[in-house]
């Protein structure tokens, strides 16, 4: 333990014991209807705190996060709370994390993303021109000799590098027309092969 959860821990330990002491000073009942109360109280305590210490683990099985490989063929993602799918694709067998965007034409890879796939970023021509929300980017075409999503792996996929500032690679139809069904139910996006 560390020196500042060892003080909480002494805090909170001299908290209880005043707490406790002013209600048996001032409680009128008797002695064993105080215990039984002290006792409920505790529980609902210790219950509070297991609840706490446990909430990663109830909040994930509440929102599950992992995509899921189906005998049949299929890719399941679930939403994330933000209300996005992500899915993490090999690209030339480096993992990245891809947010699913119907909405954009093409596999779009932020310049670090790039670089981790074995791109150089600097050694690129930036052409090539997108319109975003926050404006006009350059855009260097790109292509990948490997993009594997689990079991799938497809050869020689288009991409482009963003010359901007861009939180996440995005995965477009670009990358997605290569699947044969593309669903969205219940929170979760399905690709069929």
């Amino acid at each position: 333990m560390s020196p500042d959860s060892i003080a909480q821990l002494i805090y909170l330990g001299a908290f209880a014991l005043v707490l406790g002491g002013g209600f048996l000073l001032t409680s009128r009942l008797k002695l064993g209807q105080t215990l039984q109360m002290a006792a409920i109280w505790g529980l609902i305590f210790v219950g509070a705190i297991g609840a706490v210490g446990l909430w990663g683990d109830i909040r994930d099985d509440l929102y599950p996060t992992q995509t899921r490989f189906e005998d049949s063929g299929q890719i399941v993602i679930p939403r994330s709370r933000d209300g996005h799918y992500y899915i993490t694709l090999d690209l030339n067998g480096a993992p990245i994390q891809f947010v699913v965007d119907t909405g954009a034409t093409d596999m779009v890879l932020t310049q670090t993303d790039a670089a981790a796939a074995g791109l150089d970023p600097g050694a690129l021509n930036y052409f090539g021109r997108a319109f975003t929300a926050n404006g006009e980017v350059r855009t260097a075409p790109v292509r990948l000799d490997s993009v594997a999503i689990g079991p799938h792996e497809d050869r020689d996929v288009t991409a482009v590098v963003n010359g901007g500032q861009m939180e996440q690679s995005l995965l477009g139809m670009g990358y997605l027309q290569r699947w044969g069904r593309i669903e969205i139910e219940g929170g979760e996006l399905t690709l069929s092969r």
